[in-house]
């Protein structure tokens, strides 16, 4: 009667142990999930903000229909990029629509009296304090996955993670590329992705102004 009583009770503390395993697996996976949900807003407010910058340009420099097309397509890319919620594809598609747009404030450099426009500075100013948003919803969610994937991968977790189909979660790092990118400014903070998320850079090949705006991706 006690072997029963004594097998009983191991087999309880057993299953509660996997049981506060599991769901502290749930709890890290939730947290994940919401971090990467507040990237999602604020690429789609840096998403919604392009077209408006692009028609401001457009005002002043209507022949660069190529760079506006290249901008208009590098933007439907990323949109679509996100919908789908890989955060490397996400990366791969933000890297490219921030090399669209340092093309596109390139062309905007040429151009004084569009760099003096109230509505253009405001517009710069909105994308600037996207990206910075931006960069802290990239660290959080990535502290998030790592703290998710030690979890997962550490024993005895890595036996419940197995057994409840706890997958690790991939990092939303920067694409990097081979060649270095040097920065264009109009006089305010860089606008793009910033140097430690999907990268913050500049806008053309030539020496910067002072100041940076910056494209990252």
């Amino acid at each position: 009667m006690l072997a029963i009583v004594f097998v009983v009770i191991v087999v309880l503390v057993l299953l509660g142990g996997v049981a506060m395993l599991y769901n502290g697996l749930v709890r890290r996976r939730n947290r994940v999930a919401e971090a990467w949900s507040q990237i999602a807003v604020e690429l789609r407010r840096r998403h919604d903000l392009i077209p408006n910058l692009v028609e401001a340009v457009r005002g002043y420099a209507g022949h660069e229909q190529s760079t506006f097309d290249q901008v208009a397509a590098a933007r439907s890319a990323a949109v679509t990029a996100g919908a789908a919620g890989d955060p490397r594809q996400v990366a791969l598609a933000e890297s490219a629509l921030s090399a669209s747009l340092r093309s596109l404030f390139a062309v905007a450099e040429s151009y004084p009296t569009l760099r003096a426009v109230e509505s253009f500075l405001q517009l710069q100013e909105q994308l600037t304090a996207t990206e910075d948003k931006l960069e802290y919803a990239r660290r959080f969610y990535n502290g998030c996955v790592l703290a998710y994937n030690t979890a997962v991968q550490s024993f005895p977790r890595n036996l419940v993670a197995a057994a409840g189909g706890f997958r690790p979660r991939d990092f939303f790092e920067p694409a990097t590329t081979d060649e270095a990118v040097p920065e264009v400014s109009f006089g305010s903070t860089p606008i793009g992705l910033p140097q430690a998320g999907p990268t913050a850079t500049a806008a053309t090949t030539n020496p910067a102004p002072q100041g940076s705006t910056r494209p990252g991706g």
